[in-house]
């Protein structure tokens, strides 16, 4: 069986070891040039019982432990005057709740722990064709060709294994500008101290001033915006948004918050902005033999901290499924749907509700109330 991966992100290079794992081989095909192509983004905290759990069924628990940060668990959310409205702080050392890692290390971590010919580089899918004998024939932009048994879509919010199976169309929740600060312990300590060694929030009415601490030392900054702060005309295509490209732009946004919370964006390297956009909560699709869909490119969601989480999750329950029943890759692949629909359905919901609540009016008060709320009881055994 001949299993192609479209998508060498977190979710693909998952599959692709759990099935190395089990004797199974699989190719990734990828559209970047190579693992340092570009930058992976920032960190992210990987949850015990879904990023965590994928790793462990890789077999690289171990190795995530000697990278990860559990101190990057900190967050503090602020309000626009600089008063701390939340603090968590982690036990030091512990790995019992969502410690960080940079995407680009847990990346290079996966990609590591599969043979060297895993990935083919620079092989961007832009078409499947159905073979009659069943699979499918694939089609890279530059020309290059292959057949597949079997197809797995994990190429992200803009697949193109995606229209095999659903034509879910895509909707914009939110508009994100990023800027960059390096080596903010030496060039600017006091903004180093203000974003400690996790995350920091500063919530005002419906925009997000946030700060992110990377092991490399740098400073992520993110601006979040309601799509309706654009004008329509903006949100045609990536390179068309250009509204707040400038610092003077943004710095107008934050006008009357505290300078010290503004210095984040006074310092920082870009501004690059791009848009967040989502699938309908509840999208499924009908089985069609010989290809799957995992993480954004099945249930892309706003990036409230399940995404990746999900996508590893997807991919190692996939491999079970897979190296379950060899012999009948359709009824794994079954399996594996039916319980990605329901598994996915109310943490899409849960994200939609997050996000927009994230943007609104009272944003600061909803936030406080949702990281303040009262654990659930235990069920009763």
């Amino acid at each position: 069986m001949r299993i192609a991966i479209a998508g060498g992100g977190l979710g693909g290079l998952t599959l692709a070891r759990i099935l190395h794992r089990h004797g199974i081989g699989a190719v990734v095909y990828e559209r970047e040039a190579g693992r340092s192509a570009r930058s992976q983004g920032g960190s992210l905290d990987l949850h015990p019982e879904s990023g965590q759990r994928a790793l462990a069924d890789a077999g690289l628990a171990g190795r995530f432990r000697s990278t990860a940060r559990p101190e990057g668990e900190e967050h503090r959310i602020l309000d626009p005057a600089g008063r701390v409205l939340v603090h968590h702080t982690p036990r030091p050392g512990s790995f019992d709740g969502r410690p960080e890692i940079d995407r680009a290390a847990l990346r290079d971590l996966l990609l590591d722990s599969v043979p060297g010919d895993t990935v083919a580089w620079r092989h961007r899918l832009v078409a499947a064709t159905p073979r009659p004998g069943g699979g499918f024939e694939l089609a890279f932009d530059g020309g290059d060709r292959a057949g597949c048994d079997l197809l797995v879509g994990a190429d992200g919010a803009r697949s193109a294994a995606r229209s095999l199976l659903t034509d879910a169309p895509l909707s914009c929740v939110a508009v994100l500008v990023e800027l960059s600060i390096r080596d903010a312990d030496r060039r600017h300590p006091d903004l180093a101290e203000l974003v400690g060694p996790g995350n920091l929030w500063c919530i005002g009415v419906r925009r997000i001033l946030a700060a992110q601490r990377l092991g490399d030392g740098t400073i992520r900054v993110g601006i979040s915006l309601p799509a309706d702060d654009l004008p329509a005309e903006d949100l045609g295509a990536d390179d068309r948004l250009h509204t707040y490209r400038s610092k003077p732009a943004l710095l107008e946004l934050f006008d009357g918050w505290d300078p010290a919370l503004t210095a984040l964006i006074e310092a920082g390297d870009g501004p690059t902005m791009r848009r967040i956009e989502a699938m309908p909560t509840g999208t499924r699709w009908a089985h069609r033999p010989g290809v799957t869909l995992i993480g954004d490119a099945a249930h892309l969601m706003p990036p409230v901290g399940e995404g990746a989480n999900q996508a590893m999750l997807d991919a190692a329950e996939l491999a079970a499924a897979l190296a379950a029943g060899p012999a009948d890759p359709d009824a794994a692949i079954r399996t594996y749907e039916e319980a990605m629909f329901t598994r996915i359905h109310p943490i899409a919901e849960m994200s939609a509700r997050v996000q927009a609540m994230m943007l609104s009016p009272t944003a600061a008060d909803d936030i406080v109330r949702f990281f303040t709320r009262p654990a659930e009881p235990a069920a009763a055994g």
